[in-house]
């Protein structure tokens, strides 16, 4: 097949393709049209019934008002006339007003025509009798007048209950229905009693049954009084043609009058406008396609076969691997214009991807770096916290033993101080490891910062003038003390990177509130108190683009080999996990402003933030101990027992679990949270308690992984000793325990 034969293929298809999806469109219009021109017919109907519920409470309103009145309570026929006729030049919407004795006589009428008429016979009348301080109602035609009528009565009562007198309105149905006409010309409007006789047909043009006749053998009348109260009759009329009827109705507050009304169109009129602007839209598109086929088959012609070839060139030198072929400009306009323009781009994206690729790559080293580097220091943080543990614990029995001999008493204090500070060193490695769970305590902020002084000007160097501002009456923070100063110290050490000539460092703290606009402005972010942390500097400063990558894994603005990019990715997720907030402002070579917002620590949490120092506790309850460690095993039974405790001790969670079948008076499951054999310690308290509902337990590790701690905090009501731990600590954590105590603290 030709290349000209392709294109008018594909001119064809690239035509017929939007004209279909179009006309689908137009067809889908239509039928919203015809959707909207039923509604138009409904809300007409309701507007109807709308309009009539407020002409019945307005007659009921007149008729409590009129009972009322002196002029009605009288025996002078005339004058009472004379009233009510003065009153229905007020009201105009009614054919007459009158009023019926208790005996069912007319006694005065707004028409003065002082007729004698018995109305015992009239359905309103019964029900006004026997609806006492209610309006009654009845669609029928008047006989003082012969109209068309709502009869609207209302029994007017002495105080003591007796009826003197019923009040009828003759509400005008035809006028009420001129007036609906009128606002909308093209509909007709049908009403009719309970038993189907026409009342009023406007303007009569789709059945033009007379008033007064019976239309209660028709399928309309069956399909608009039916009990399923369908709110639309779809029907063909008399003469073949469909008809479309929306059915009023009336609020519900208003009592039923035994008046049914409909408005309706010819179903041709309904769609009329749907079908004029399907025609339309189908003639617009026919045009639109055929000036679009003639147009894209010329300039195919003109602008296709010629760039093919140099389309052709540049799409083999692409494929051989030759990144820097390109098609040349001009470029013609159109689809063959923007395949060069894309081809070109590709080419160039492709070198840019090879950039990307290599930087990705560094990135994923990077990562597979760290996490390699979490999971060792973890590892051996765990390991030498159990050796810790039994160097600190042996240390204190020690120093408590060698009270006759200070040189070897010096000596074992010695041995406990560097057990402490290995401690702390692997405490610092859990913490670069993210391995550590977040222990936060109400914390005095400013005198963290105060302490902090001496490392800030030794670390950050005499180039850099450093000032803290405190603010007066700071709160206390929740948060957890030692990863925030990690995070204090981060910002700093970045603040001095970004001013190598030197500079002034400022660290300033504040009491903030955070309204709700603010924090919906913001991502997980509460409303409430927070203790505000700032570190400014006068460094380099960051443009737009930089400020918005600034907290993004991986992201520095440092040369190779002197940043991670994972500094401020830290301190966002510290403050962030600890539910505080993070924002950074700067402007190139304005400076850089980060501030820390944590959040406030109340009242409880400030007095259970500060309990008092323990003394060491004894007790004689029945403890068993499951530690993988030999060492550590044996070290932590024998200080249990110093302590009063009997001990039962295992190497593992399935021993652990039979020991605990055979002896029925275990108080206390102590057991290491990281194990071999296929069960960590969690799923041992688990499998415990499932045997000894409400078995106190108590957890230990120096290394938690994910058992205990989510969302890098201890559950809720979990007891963790934390490894190497002092004799006092377990003696106070056993008896906190056993107590039943809450957990959460380390």
């Amino acid at each position: 097949m030709s290349i000209r034969s392709r294109l008018l293929a594909l001119v064809a298809l690239a035509t017929l393709v939007p004209a279909v999806l179009v006309g689908i469109r137009f067809v889908h219009d239509r039928g919203r049209g015809i959707d909207a021109a039923i509604a138009d017919l409904t809300a007409t109907a309701q507007a109807v019934g709308e309009d009539l519920g407020e002409k019945i409470q307005g007659t009921a309103q007149l008729h409590y008002g009129l009972a009322r009145a002196r002029d009605l309570h009288t025996r002078d026929r005339a004058a009472c006339s004379t009233f009510l006729a003065a009153v229905r030049e007020e009201h105009p919407q009614y054919t007459g007003i009158l009023t019926i004795d208790p005996n069912g006589r007319l006694f005065c009428d707004s028409l003065r025509t002082g007729r004698e008429l018995d109305l015992n016979d009239r359905g309103y009348f019964v029900k006004a009798l026997a609806t006492p301080g209610g309006v009654t109602m009845e669609a029928a035609f008047g006989r003082l007048t012969g109209l068309s009528v709502l009869q609207i009565a209302y029994p007017a009562q002495a105080e003591t209950g007796e009826l003197n007198f019923v009040l009828l309105a003759s509400l005008d149905l035809t006028k009420f229905a001129e007036a609906h006409r009128r606002r909308v010309p093209h509909k007709q409007i049908l009403m009719f009693d309970a038993a189907g006789t026409v009342l009023v047909w406007l303007p009569g043009q789709m059945r033009a049954e007379p008033v007064g006749t019976s239309i209660a053998d028709t399928e309309l009348f069956r399909r608009a009084t039916a009990p399923s109260g369908a709110h639309l009759v779809d029907l063909d009329g008399a003469d073949g043609r469909r008809e479309v009827w929306a059915v009023a109705a009336l609020p519900s507050d208003v009592p039923a009058p035994g008046l049914h009304i409909l408005v309706g169109l010819p179903h041709s009129d309904l769609v009329a406008e749907a079908n004029r602007r399907l025609i339309q839209g189908t003639s617009t598109l026919t045009v639109i396609s055929l000036l679009l086929f003639g147009g894209v088959w010329t300039l195919a012609e003109k602008g296709i076969r010629r760039p093919v070839g140099r389309i052709g060139t540049m799409a083999r030198k692409l494929g051989q691997g030759d990144l820097s072929a390109r098609v040349e400009p001009p470029h013609p306009a159109g689809e063959l214009g923007a395949l060069m323009g894309v081809l070109n781009a590709t080419a160039e994206a492709l070198e840019r991807q090879r950039t990307a690729i290599d930087d990705l790559n560094a990135r994923l080293r990077q990562s597979q770096k760290m996490e390699a580097i979490g999971q060792l220091t973890g590892g051996v943080a765990h390991d030498f916290n159990n050796l810790l543990t039994v160097i600190l614990g042996s240390a204190e029995l020690l120093v408590e033993r060698l009270d006759r001999d200070p040189e070897l008493r010096m000596l074992a204090d010695m041995t406990a101080k560097a057990a402490e500070r290995g401690s702390e060193l692997t405490n610092r490695l859990l913490a670069f490891a993210r391995r550590q769970p977040l222990d936060p305590r109400p914390t005095d902020v400013n005198r963290q910062i105060a302490d902090m002084d001496r490392l800030l000007r030794r670390t950050l160097g005499e180039q850099i003038e450093i000032e803290v501002v405190q603010a007066g009456g700071l709160w206390k923070a929740m948060i957890d003390a030692g990863q925030l100063e990690n995070a204090i110290l981060n910002l700093c050490i970045n603040a001095r990177d970004a001013m190598p000539d030197g500079g002034r460092l400022t660290v300033e703290t504040a009491n903030v509130r955070l309204d709700a606009v603010y924090a919906a402005s913001q991502s997980e972010l509460e409303p409430g108190q927070y203790v505000m942390v700032a570190v400014s500097d006068t460094g380099t400063g960051m443009d737009a683009v930089t400020l918005e990558r600034a907290f993004e894994p991986f992201f520095t603005t440092k040369d190779v080999g002197k940043g991670s990019g994972l500094g401020l990715s830290m301190v966002y997720g510290f403050v962030k996990q600890s539910g505080g907030h993070v924002r950074i402002y700067s402007e190139s070579g304005q400076g850089t402003t980060v501030k820390l917002y944590l959040p406030r620590a109340d009242a409880d949490q400030i007095q259970a933030g500060a309990p008092a120092e323990p003394a060491l506790e004894k007790g004689k309850e029945r403890i068993l101990l499951v530690e993988d460690d030999d060492l550590v095993r044996g070290h932590v039974a024998r200080q249990l027992g110093s302590l009063g405790y009997q001990v039962v001790a295992v190497e593992n969670g399935p021993d652990a679990i039979a020991a605990l079948r055979q002896d029925a008076d275990i108080d206390l499951l102590f057991t290491d949270i990281v194990m071999p054999g296929g069960m960590n310690g969690r799923e041992v308290a688990d499998r415990a308690k499932a045997l000894r509902p409400g078995l106190p337990v108590l957890f230990t590790s120096g290394y938690t992984e994910n058992a205990i701690v989510h969302q890098g905090r201890l559950d809720r009501g979990v007891h963790l000793l934390q490894k190497p731990y002092r004799r006092q600590e377990l003696a106070a954590k056993v008896r906190q325990a056993l107590r039943g105590e809450q957990g959460n603290d380390c």
